[in-house]
């Protein structure tokens, strides 16, 4: 169930919003004049959440270039390229 607060509880209880943002990795929902007006989240999960979109957008453009015919690679033969960038020759 979703946490709905009025502007009020921002201003007056923001350590306790914070706090429950942070335990819960849920958003509240704040309201001005009874409307919905912004949304408060973690710092974690808004970062975790615009990784997730930057993600679905990068698969979006592989599959736009799988679609008109690009050729992929290996996925062994980038991940034994990435592992000796990254620990030396194997």
């Amino acid at each position: 169930m979703p946490s709905i607060r009025p502007i009020s509880d921002l201003r007056n209880n923001a350590n306790e919003i914070s706090d429950f943002c942070r335990q819960t990795r849920e958003p509240v929902y704040i309201t001005r004049n009874g409307t919905g007006d912004m949304v408060v989240v973690s710092i974690e999960e808004y970062e975790r959440q615009q990784a997730i979109i930057d993600l679905y957008g990068k698969l979006a453009v592989a599959e736009q270039e799988i679609a008109s015919g690009a050729e992929g690679e290996d996925f062994l033969t980038i991940a034994r390229q990435m592992r000796e960038r990254v620990h030396g020759k194997l």
